[in-house]
């Protein structure tokens, strides 16, 4: 169980994946964070331009001039900044369990608005809905983009605990620990909501 919201670094990584790519601007990173996302999350511009200030001044990125577009900051990735990117691909790919607790956290928060008798959400005038029905859709949207990526869904038999056993995760929840997951998943909701900044 997370203590706090996303896995810190997570926007520093994609910032040096994105300028591995090729010279990017602020704006243009904030943009294409947010096609990868499907169009659910953009980080805020307080978020990404510190991280390219950082990293410039740390060497890992260079201001680059177009005659083009001369009043862009374009930033382009250095020999010491491909580098720390090796580095930060190690890191995040050892975050794969914060991500998924991020992840189920949020799912289990909308389906406790939708069912726990101690939430009364009003509905929104948008028609978007905490109910069966979205709870339906987000789960079939999951389900096509994991066929889509990774072939045909099979459903997965195993219980949380079974589950944790069966990789060898020695830090299986216990049926009870869901429960209470479930219970007071909400303030890690609202702080993962709120950390935006501190991803450097």
């Amino acid at each position: 169980m997370r203590k706090s919201g996303p896995p810190r670094g997570l926007i520093s990584y994609i910032v040096l994946e994105l300028l591995e790519e090729k010279p990017r601007y602020g704006y243009e990173i904030l943009k294409e964070i947010t096609a990868i996302s499907g169009g659910h999350w953009e980080p805020s511009y307080g978020s990404v331009y510190p991280i390219l200030y950082k990293f410039e001044e740390e060497g890992y990125a260079e201001r680059i001039e177009r005659e083009d577009e001369p009043d862009r900051k374009y930033f382009a990735l250095t020999d010491e900044g491909r580098e720390h990117l090796a580095e930060k691909r190690r890191e995040v790919g050892g975050k794969a369990r914060d991500f998924a607790d991020v992840i189920l956290g949020f799912y289990h928060m909308y389906v406790a608005f939708a069912t726990d008798d101690r939430f009364e959400v009003a509905p929104d005038a948008d028609d978007w809905r905490f109910d069966d029905e979205y709870s339906g859709w987000i789960a079939e949207q999951v389900i096509r983009h994991h066929e889509r990526d990774f072939g045909e869904f099979e459903r997965i038999p195993d219980t949380p605990e079974e589950f944790h056993a069966r990789q060898g995760d020695g830090d299986a929840p216990s049926e009870e620990g869901d429960r209470d997951d479930e219970e007071t998943d909400g303030g890690h909701a609202e702080e993962a909501a709120a950390d935006g900044g501190s991803d450097v």
